[in-house]
């Protein structure tokens, strides 16, 4: 069977990447033909992503896979940050960053006018303060707002400019709790009772759909022939639980990197009081499915920790933290990882001290206990989500699949199989840049289904097994009644 190429862009919220997928008929494979940085940019006291210069980066990588001859391309970014376009279709200001802090306050305000009940019953989503209804919400009456004509997704906006083309793609549009997942549509009454236009949000369409062929001047500038522009899950996380390897029976997933998303796959959403009190949320899946899960503030802790020590001209050598923190005493100290102060940027050793002061325990006084204390404060959170997803969906998971960067740290997935008590199957790390291709994959005809797909998976990737250790259990009981005590997550 002949090979087909695929280009996946895949946006972080630390770096993107533009990767050529290889799809032979039986196995898939990704290469990266070009990473580039992807960090908000602070001006007067905002900050902002720049989507000129990931255009230009994208355009840039695109031209690398001129000899390839790729069949089709797809964006996928992290969620809940959006464009506002004029009726021109030109772009009003740089869109914010979800760490911008325009948005304080701004949740609490928003419950005081539409209920955070009724919020949820029509969108079934968590309440984080980043998300894009809050932001909206806090950009009401400011001339931004008033001119625009259309709203985008960030992965939308990219498509746009490759195709012409202005719609939403399903799973980030659900990401933005101005959406309905049961009606799929835009939570009309939710946007109007808040004083949001409604106007501004355009079609939805689903994962798989065609939006038609790159623009000739974008093709003829990067060396590419004719080819097709396809919406993958255009949220990442969509895009790698795309990827999971999951065979039939009760699993879950974490995607772990910046942020950590731990959930099940259902084929309904649920809306019920249950999860509205446990803070889960649901978003879009490809194929119709929908990720019941909860964000989880991930290795940004980690990331934003080595930031300051290299600024400080300390070592950050991530095999030599991993290493460290294995030598180091167990549970020595332990964080809510979610907690508020742990979002915006800036100084992480201390604020994680400070949250050991706060709560009576040692601070970490090495990186390796500091790189301790956040794979262990993680691990049980994982614990605590995953209890939780088994208690709304009545199925208790049986495996825990990692998928993503953090499915490379060994220590992490024993950690969370120790604290989880079950196996942890580790792999893909592409499984983002994977799923972006097997959902172009399906669309171009050459991969049937969803089943089909995670098959093609199976074959195709190295994955790493790790089985609880019977004798740690207690040691993770204990630790997770002591962060309990410490205060709610």
């Amino acid at each position: 069977m002949t090979k087909e190429h695929y280009l996946a862009i895949d946006l972080g919220a630390g770096s993107g990447r533009v990767m050529l997928g290889r799809f032979d008929g039986s196995t898939i494979g990704v290469d990266e033909l070009h990473r580039f940085p992807n960090t908000g940019v602070e001006v007067l006291g905002r900050l902002h992503w720049d989507p000129l210069r990931l255009y230009a980066e994208m355009c840039r990588g695109m031209g690398a896979a001129s000899g390839f001859k790729p069949v089709s391309l797809g964006v996928d970014t992290w969620g809940v940050d959006f464009a506002l376009l004029d009726r021109d279709g030109e772009l009003i200001r740089n869109p914010h960053h979800y760490r911008d802090g325009g948005t304080a306050g701004k949740m609490a305000e928003a419950l005081g006018v539409v209920s955070r009940e009724r919020i949820f019953e029509c969108t079934g989503l968590q309440f984080m303060e980043i998300n894009s209804l809050f932001q909206l919400f806090a950009m009401k009456g400011g001339p931004a707002l008033e001119r625009a004509s259309s709203l985008l997704m960030m992965p939308d906006l990219f498509h746009y400019w490759f195709t012409g083309e202005r719609v939403c793609e399903f799973t980030d549009a659900t990401t933005s709790q101005c959406y309905d997942p049961r009606r799929r549509d835009w939570a009309h009454s939710v946007l109007k009772a808040l004083g949001i236009p409604t106007g501004i949000f355009g079609e939805v369409v689903d994962p798989g759909t065609d939006l038609g062929a790159l623009r000739r001047p974008v093709a003829e500038a990067c060396g590419l022939p004719a080819m097709r522009v396809t919406a993958p899950g255009t949220h990442d996380t969509a895009s790698a639980v795309a990827a999971v390897p999951a065979r039939h029976g009760d699993w879950a997933y974490l995607s772990s990197g910046t942020w950590s998303l731990l959930g099940v796959e259902s084929d309904r959403p649920h809306v019920t009081p249950e999860v509205l009190a446990k803070n889960f949320t649901n978003e879009g899946g490809v194929c119709r499915t929908t990720r019941l899960l909860k964000n989880i503030c991930g290795l940004w802790l980690l990331e934003e920790c080595r930031r300051e020590w290299s600024r400080h001209g300390m070592g950050t050598d991530y095999a030599e933290l991993l290493e460290g923190a294995a030598r180091c005493e167990r549970f020595r100290s332990l964080v809510d990882v979610d907690a508020p102060e742990f979002i915006p940027p800036g100084d992480m050793p201390g604020r994680i001290a400070e949250a050991c002061r706060r709560t009576g325990q040692p601070e970490p006084r090495s990186t390796g206990e500091f790189a301790r204390a956040i794979f262990e404060s993680l691990a049980l959170r994982y614990r605590s989500v995953l209890g939780d997803a088994g208690e709304i969906t009545g199925r208790r998971p049986e495996v825990l699949h990692i998928v993503g960067g953090g499915s490379r740290n060994g220590l992490l997935c024993q950690f969370a199989a120790d604290a989880c008590g079950v196996p942890v199957i580790a792999g893909p790390v592409e499984a983002t840049a994977a799923g972006n291709c097997l959902m172009q994959g399906m669309a171009s005809g050459r991969i049937g289904d969803l089943a089909e797909a995670r098959a093609i998976v199976r074959q195709s990737f190295d994955l790493a097994h790790y089985d609880p250790d019977p004798r740690a259990a207690q040691g993770w009981e204990d630790a997770a009644g002591r962060l309990a005590d410490a205060g709610p997550a």
